[in-house]
């Protein structure tokens, strides 16, 4: 096989909601927060989030997370600047 023909970056099962949930994001005005379903996650809360922070941190967008027994929120957070 040649090296470039090597599949490159991972296409894990919280690709499609990740994508979603920042994309969303981009288009919520500051000061608002996406409520989630948690029975509409594809896996656990606490790895759906992880997945959520860390590819905002990889596109420098600064979120937040909060949940409760039926929710996770995300909403974008001031920046550290």
């Amino acid at each position: 096989m040649q090296q470039n023909q090597v599949p490159k970056g991972r296409e894990g099962k919280h690709k499609r909601i990740v994508t979603q949930i920042l994309n969303q994001l981009d288009h919520s005005p500051q000061g608002t927060a996406l409520k989630i379903a948690l029975n509409s996650l594809p896996g656990t809360k606490a790895n759906t989030r992880a997945a959520i922070l860390r590819v905002a941190h990889q596109r420098g967008i600064a979120i937040a997370t909060s949940s409760d027994f039926t929710s996770l929120y995300v909403w974008k957070s001031p920046s550290k600047s």
